[in-house]
């Protein structure tokens, strides 16, 4: 590269924040290290994720929705047509039905005895409390007998899952008067699909798993009949990236807020895609991460993208279009959504939820068109017993 090459950036000469000034401007403003990563994420999301024909995923992992990032943060992004699938921890989708059924959780400290608390019936997440009876199991046993609807009592995905629970949860939220408070509802009424990887990670998949086990000690198996099953979930998330890219021929970015087993089920589509199913493609388009984990310790939460690359999961091109900031999520999320929300229009809602369906067939299409190996399997298969 040429000296001059080098030398060809904007020149950092800030202008002084004033009263006037805007989180737009603000951020705009930022020119170096990290500052520098999350202005570059901005920009980012404002000029490309907002093109229409690109479609976009969001992964969450980390306690946020208790840290009231739902209605702040994701809501807004998602009403704006800024989320058209997610993928968040179960942990994330519970305690999100927290704001839904109207149950508080409030400012504390984090150098509190949590020994005290344990006594008192206070449980912490950080600096974030909340009362043990009156929202965990009040919480559970609403969600226990909502679990106990007819709509529920099949082998589903978390897709289907979260999508009978989120028109639950509306109601439940309308009926309380509060606001749109929970990403399940919003996701409901915008058409987004959900997905969580580990659903049996979360109090979500513990309260399944309790009703399975009085099913069998009652014998009303025959009756309980749900069953989560992550393969569902696998073959739905990929339909979405497949549909986008080689169906509409449009786009995909991901934004990947913390990282964890959400970030890779995200990303993991593209390999799925290509090294499982055998169809021709390239990876996401753009990658948005802001985590807080170092990527020389080898986990996925903190790798960045050019490592995906050599996975499939990022179109090895397109690394330009690419962004990490490692920044606590609660400090960058919601000034990323304040600057798309400032800087964009709102796009089009593409209400994947609602063509699920359709994608899984264009799904199995490609598949049978492009993987070799289906003939072979499919005679191994029939010489499995019934």
């Amino acid at each position: 590269m040429a000296r001059k090459d080098y030398l060809s950036g904007k020149r950092v000469l800030p202008k002084p924040i004033s009263r006037k000034s805007t989180i737009a401007s603000v951020i705009d403003n930022l020119d170096a290290y990290n500052g520098g990563r999350l202005r570059a994420a901005c920009q980012l999301m404002s000029e490309k994720y907002s093109q229409k024909d690109v479609t976009i995923g969001l992964s969450i992992a980390g306690a946020l929705t208790p840290a009231g990032l739902g209605p702040s943060t994701i809501i807004p992004l998602m009403n704006h047509g800024f989320v058209d699938w997610l993928v968040a921890t179960g942990a994330n989708m519970y305690h999100d039905l927290h704001y839904a059924f109207n149950m508080p959780m409030f400012r504390g400290r984090h150098d509190v005895d949590d020994a005290d608390l344990r006594d008192k019936g206070v449980t912490r997440i950080y600096d974030i409390l909340f009362d043990y009876e009156d929202v965990l199991m009040a919480t559970d046993r609403i969600l226990r007998k909502i679990m106990l609807r007819p709509e529920f009592q099949k082998e589903m995905g978390t897709r289907e899952y979260y999508h009978h629970l989120g028109k639950v949860i509306n109601e439940y939220e309308r009926k309380n008067k509060i606001g749109e408070v929970s990403v399940l509802a919003a996701a409901y009424r915008n058409g987004i699909p959900v997905f969580t990887s580990s659903p049996g990670d979360s109090t979500i998949g513990m309260n399944v798993a309790g009703l399975e086990l009085l099913a069998e000690a009652k014998g009303l198996k025959d009756y309980f009949k749900l069953k989560i099953n992550p393969s569902i979930d696998v073959n739905d998330s990929t339909a979405i990236i497949l549909n986008a890219k080689q169906y509409e021929k449009g786009k995909t970015g991901v934004l990947l807020i913390g990282g964890g087993s959400p970030k890779n089920f995200l990303l993991q589509t593209e390999p799925q895609i290509q090294e499982v199913l055998m169809i021709p493609e390239a990876g996401q388009d753009y990658d948005i991460n802001i985590t807080d984990a170092r990527p020389d310790t080898g986990g996925l939460s903190g790798a960045p993208p050019s490592e995906a690359a050599s996975w499939g999961k990022i179109d090895p091109t397109k690394l330009d279009e690419t962004v990490t900031a490692y920044i606590d999520v609660t400090v960058a999320f919601p000034l990323l959504a304040a600057y798309v929300l400032q800087t964009t229009k709102p796009k089009k809602l593409k209400r994947l939820s609602e063509r699920t369906d359709e994608l899984r067939q264009k799904l199995i299409q490609s598949y049978l068109e492009n993987n070799k190996e289906i003939g072979e399997l499919s005679d191994m298969m029939k010489k499995l017993t019934p």
